[in-house]
């Protein structure tokens, strides 16, 4: 037992990214080819279960096949999926203004007076990036003896959630269109 979780902890540690190494950028995709993906069994696997998540595990497995690969929920390779769609952009109800009570505090809850409003701005000169909702979609495949990373993809795009899946199929098209080799390129965001 202690042997397997080891083994777990090191196959994890392997795909870990190195200090410094970043993703790309919103609107890239990335592709590491350790090796081809080989024309085995492959079961793609997702780390959260949503709709979007299982459409979009629903394009890869489509993509496999095309590819001559043999796909599935178990057995041969592992293909790890993990689809993230997250909204960082600044909340209008707040106006970027920091208050004194946090929301959850009931009325009264505390007898010291109201602290002043904080602006939300950055201070320095460096300009805020623009940020909205993103998508970000990974796959990682291991092998089956061993757990070892044979490739990985990740793509990122700004979108808004009625156009996320369809950013995600565009996403998973440039990915396979090349998988192979390794690349940085155009994540085929939609406009």
């Amino acid at each position: 037992m202690r042997t397997i979780v080891t083994l777990t902890v090191l196959a994890a540690l392997a795909a870990w990214p190195v200090a410094g190494q970043q993703a790309p950028k919103v609107g890239q995709l990335e592709i590491k080819a350790y090796q081809k993906i080989p024309k085995t069994k492959t079961a793609v696997q997702l780390t959260s279960d949503t709709h979007l998540s299982r459409e979009i595990r629903r394009e890869v497995m489509i993509r496999l096949a095309r590819r001559g690969n043999e796909v599935g929920f178990s057995g041969g390779n592992v293909m790890r999926l993990d689809v993230s769609y997250f909204d960082l952009s600044p909340s209008t109800s707040g106006q970027g203004y920091i208050t004194g009570s946090p929301s959850y505090e009931m009325p009264g809850s505390n007898p010291r007076m109201d602290l002043p409003r904080n602006k939300l701005e950055r201070r320095d000169t460096i300009p805020i990036p623009p940020v909205g909702p993103t998508l970000r979609v990974t796959l990682t495949l291991y092998s089956l003896d061993g757990g070892k990373v044979l490739w990985a993809a990740t793509a990122s795009c700004y979108v808004q959630s009625n156009a996320a899946e369809q950013a995600g199929t565009s996403m998973i098209d440039n990915i396979f269109n090349d998988a192979d080799n390794n690349r940085v390129g155009d994540a085929g965001c939609p406009l």
